[in-house]
Order: C-alpha cells, then structure tokens, then sequence
C-alpha cells in the first residue's frame, strides 16, 4: 500500500514536470522514487540504501526551496 502511494507520487510529479518544464521539480520526483524503491526493497541493505539515498535528495530539495538572504546587510 505504502509503495503504492509513492509510486503515484511519482506519476504525478513527472506529470507536473513535463507540463510545466520546471526544473525544480525533479528533485521531488527522485525523493518519491527513491522512497518507492526503499519500500519495494525485498533485502534490508538496499531499503537502508534507497531511503538514505531519498533523505539526501530530500535535503538537496530543502536547499534548493530556501529562500535567498544576501550575504551583507
């Protein structure tokens, strides 16, 4: 059910990018396909690899949605 959800997830987002060409929205789609490919996972050490691999993009996508502050004041 859990994979389920994530793959549509991922449906959607590659939907969303390919109508609307923005760039930013692949990082969210390889947080939700990395995530549905951690929960597929039959062997322990590949769902531990694909969910940190998902974390890493996960906080690549936090950076890359934080707002920009000027560096002086």
């Amino acid at each position: 059910m859990t994979v389920a959800f994530f793959v549509a997830a991922t449906v959607v987002t590659l939907l969303q990018f390919v109508r609307l060409r923005e760039r930013r929205l692949l990082p969210l789609l390889f947080l939700f396909a990395l995530t549905a490919a951690g929960h597929a996972a039959d062997d322990a050490g590949w769902a531990r690899a694909w969910h940190l691999c998902a974390g890493t993009v996960g906080l690549a996508l936090v950076l890359l949605l934080s707002p920009r502050h000027p560096a002086g004041r």
